[in-house]
């Protein structure tokens, strides 16, 4: 943690409560636009509004409510500003609710939500996350979160992300945040120790930790913390006061093996857990099976996040096996680990019981021509509602091309394929192209870069997209077309009821390679064989005739 303080400026803050400083406005402005322009139950009812009408409109509250609020103080000289900011934040939140209800000028289309988490009145929401990364001391922590203990608050959903607490700082909030847990739903403590000293930063987590046991939360992000075992333990406090948590985000926090296992031992209750991610960290395979107990006694879980953690076979396995609780899972990414087959396959043998997929990532895994296999053969008839498929950087090639065929034919309801990144070749992309023909009306998205593919194959996945309405990006780049069939496509697309837009950036494609022309191996037996006869059936739809 000491590597990123250079970083961080320290600043001094007067600590009267009126006026607030211009940087303190600032944030206030900010947080009001990010709410005025998110989606919610206002938005939802009166219209969203665009970033900057949002903008335009949360400077005109500020000020309005700031010069009101001063007014006010001014005819208290004696009083120490504290009814001055109450007013501002009262006024700021009565105004925002009339300019959400008023509507945008113009209809904007919503934003997709970063994180699963349910939409709050702004009124309810504390969030200091705006600006620029900064250490935060005693002084100015008096006087950012004075809002949080004005009598009467009704905040439920804190975000402190992105500011980094020093021990004075955290000394402060402590009693702030004891006095409001109760009302408490939703702590976003991610990234809030950063540049700190490893003993000061574990000292600031058991502070925060103590303030906020007993609060009972449905909401917990602790990400971006650089945890380890020493900072799941120094939380020890607020996660074994948890019972009722339905999301929990710890990513990007360095948690290994016994940090995993730390975890699992102090959250009491996962039964309501909805939302689980734990991507970016160093959890092994060791790691993965504490994860997998997790996953077992956490049946309503509805996301599942475990990208990139280092998890390889054994672990996988595992965790293929704990999913089968899981029947209300809608999202799975289990991306970038080194699953291998056997993880792969084990997988498969879970997906039929997870009737409910609608985004599946399992890109980088190692499937391999097997493993693929297996999982399209599995998600053939138990995911016909899945919108978002990505099977990238799995070493798969033509021989795979005919059980995915099927499986895409199922799927009329995807939105987004990605394949980029393997060898289909021209074999396999006539075969996956043609099964993206016929329907899929709502397809908007297909990556099938870096596969080898030549002017036939380019020309193939053309051709299957170009009349689909509301198609969005094709990507082709990393490939070998030559110019004629670059010309091709874009003849394709022109001529379709697409524009060239939806042609994504040709810079990495070489038209003057090749891919490479010798034999394969042949593969082991128990490799996804399968007879003539079957081979037959399944492409007796899928017959494709191709040029010279």
């Amino acid at each position: 943690m000491d590597s990123a303080a250079q970083d961080f400026q320290p600043r001094t803050f007067s600590i009267k409560l009126w006026p607030p400083s211009e940087n303190t406005r600032l944030v206030l402005v900010e947080r009001m636009t990010k709410n005025l322009c998110t989606e919610s139950i206002f938005s939802k009812k009166y219209g969203l509004l665009g970033k900057e009408e949002a903008h335009e409109n949360a400077k005109r509250i500020e000020e309005e409510c700031f010069m009101s609020a001063d007014e006010h103080f001014k005819q208290e000289p004696d009083g120490d500003g504290s009814s001055a900011v109450q007013l501002y934040a009262k006024e700021t939140g009565k105004m925002m609710l009339e300019v959400l209800k008023q509507g945008p000028r113009t209809t904007v289309v919503p934003e997709a939500p970063e994180v699963d988490a349910p939409c709050q009145p702004a009124d309810t929401v504390f969030d200091i996350s705006g600006g620029k990364r900064a250490f935060i001391e005693a002084d100015e922590a008096k006087e950012l979160l004075s809002l949080l203990s004005t009598p009467g608050s009704s905040y439920k959903r804190i975000c402190f992300s992105n500011r980094s607490f020093g021990i004075g700082a955290a000394k402060v909030a402590a009693p702030i945040l004891e006095s409001i847990k109760n009302q408490l739903t939703e702590v976003d403590i991610s990234d809030f120790v950063a540049g700190r000293p490893e003993d000061e930063a574990l000292d600031v987590m058991r502070i925060f930790s103590q303030a906020l046991e007993g609060s009972v939360l449905r909401y917990l992000n602790i990400s971006d913390n650089a945890l380890g075992e020493k900072g799941v333990r120094a939380f020890s406090d607020l996660l074994r006061s948890q019972e009722k948590l339905e999301e929990l985000y710890v990513m990007n926090d360095g948690i290994s093996e016994e940090a995993a296992k730390a975890l699992s031992e102090l959250i009491p209750a996962t039964e309501k857990l909805k939302v689980l991610h734990f991507h970016n960290n160093m959890t092994g395979d060791q790691g993965a099976m504490s994860i997998a107990e997790m996953v077992k006694l956490s049946p309503n879980i509805e996301s599942f996040r475990c990208s990139a953690t280092r998890i390889g076979s054994d672990g996988g396995v595992a965790l293929a096996e704990a999913l089968e609780t899981c029947t209300c899972l809608k999202k799975l990414d289990l991306r970038d680990n080194l699953f291998g087959v056997d993880a792969g396959i084990a997988l498969s043998k879970t997906l039929p019981k997870l009737p409910d997929l609608v985004e599946l990532y399992l890109s980088d895994l190692n499937l391999e021509n097997k493993g693929t296999v297996a999982i399209a053969r599995a998600l053939k008839q138990s995911a016909p509602h899945l919108e978002v498929l990505e099977l990238a950087g799995n070493e798969i090639n033509a021989k795979a091309a005919p059980d995915l065929a099927v499986c895409l034919t199922a799927m009329q309801s995807l939105k987004k394929l990605t394949l980029a990144e393997n060898e289909l070749k021209d074999d396999g992309a006539v075969i996956i192209a043609k099964s993206l023909e016929d329907g899929h009306t709502s397809l908007k998205e297909l990556d099938v870069s870096t596969n080898m593919l030549q002017r036939v194959g380019a020309r193939c996945f053309a051709e299957a997209i170009t009349n689909k309405p509301g198609f969005v990006k094709l990507n082709i780049n990393g490939n070998f077309i030559s110019d004629e069939g670059i010309d091709e496509v874009k003849k394709i697309l022109k001529d379709g009821k697409n524009s060239l837009d939806v042609l994504g950036p040709l810079d990495e494609n070489e038209p003057e390679g090749e891919p490479d022309d010798e034999e394969e191996e042949e593969e082991e037996e128990e490799d996804a064989e399968v007879d003539n006869d079957e081979l037959d059936s399944k492409l007796q739809n899928l017959k494709v005739e191709q040029d010279d």
